[in-house]
């Protein structure tokens, strides 16, 4: 079982780290990192609190991984801080494995929340066995154009600040995966919202319940043999989660990669699978014979799988507490999370 951090409250003190790549503190989006800490402060009633190195801009965090993993372990440190929140994810973070100290993250259980790359860090967590966040973003999803989607704002304050049973996770009502540029002069442009589909059941019938593990499909890649992939018993009764970046990898790779999984046993492990939206809803379909092509493969036919849904590299997005025990109900096409995440 994974530890669960303390739950935030109003006036916490919250650190922002950049674990991967340093543009949070590059000087021409440099508003969008504090548009992202405006939000956490008024929306959200935070007191946040930029790491030493967190902007110092990219070139200097790309030379330097010891000086990421550095302020990691200074935001788990330091007694004030109730919560960590990365700025964006990036590519490389698996550089920062050689100066994890993970008795720092043991001894010192708090939230910390991202997406994308930041899959590295919490695998970080999970090797310390604390449940991590896997959500929104500051320089994304906080700082999003105009003001914060409701949808979002709810996961935060339903996943971060309450104690109770998560509940329900519903589909919402519309998504953007819309790319515009990082400048001030779109400050005020809305991004274009579609209207969302819900979620989609590939297979599986009845009603299965399992323990969240799971991240970015690329990043995944980077661990596999790693001192970070857990151990072969934890996929046991788990609910994988997978989704895809922004680089919308070609379908032939997610056969690839699920083949890998079942050739290690752990699709067979699973009680289920979740898959986020495809960023642009590119390979929508293409993706879905892929997985149902390695299903079929594997005689895995009857496991329970759930696609489109809003996480990972699309906004809106809900969150994903590592650990937490949740179910799918195949009948009602239904997600939801059986516990509180914090306490």
């Amino acid at each position: 079982m994974l530890q669960k951090p303390n739950k935030l409250q109003k006036g916490d003190r919250v650190a922002t780290v950049s674990p991967s790549w340093g543009g949070a503190g590059e000087p021409e989006i440099r508003w969008r990192y504090e548009q992202g800490v405006t939000r956490l402060e008024e929306v959200f009633g935070l007191e946040v609190v930029p790491m030493p190195n967190s902007l110092k801009g990219a070139s200097y965090l790309y030379e330097h991984p010891e000086a990421r993993a550095e302020d990691l372990m200074t935001a788990f440190r330091d007694d004030t801080i109730k919560g960590i929140f990365a700025n964006i994810g990036g590519e490389d973070s698996i550089r920062l494995l050689p100066y994890i100290d993970f008795q720092v993250i043991r001894d010192n259980p708090k939230i910390f929340m991202g997406y994308s790359d930041v899959t590295i860090s919490h695998l970080f967590c999970h090797r310390a066995s604390l449940s991590s966040f896997y959500g929104p973003a500051v320089l994304t999803d906080f700082a999003e154009n105009i003001e914060m989607d409701p949808y979002t704002v709810e996961m935060v304050n339903q996943t971060l600040f309450l104690d109770q049973p998560i509940g329900p996770i519903e589909p919402a009502a519309q998504w953007t995966s819309e790319r515009l540029e990082w400048v001030e002069e779109n400050k005020f442009t809305r991004r274009r919202m579609q209207d969302n589909h819900g979620y989609e059941l590939l297979q599986g019938t009845g009603t299965v319940q399992g323990r969240l593990i799971g991240g970015c499909m690329e990043v995944l890649e980077t661990v596999k043999g790693t001192e970070l992939w857990p151990d072969q018993d934890y996929w046991k009764d788990s609910i994988l989660f997978f989704e895809t970046s922004e680089e919308k990898p070609k379908p032939d790779l997610i056969r690839y990669w699920l083949r890998n999984y079942a050739a290690q046993g752990i699709l067979q492990q699973a009680n289920g699978i979740l898959f986020g939206k495809p960023q642009d809803e590119q390979f929508y379909d293409e993706y879905k014979e892929e997985i149902r092509t390695v299903m079929k493969e594997y005689g895995l036919e009857d496991l329970p799988i759930l696609y489109n849904l809003n996480f990972g590299h699309t906004e809106p997005k809900c969150i994903l507490p590592y650990g937490a025990l949740a179910e799918i109900g195949c009948n009602e096409k239904s997600f939801t999370i059986l516990e509180g995440a914090v306490k």
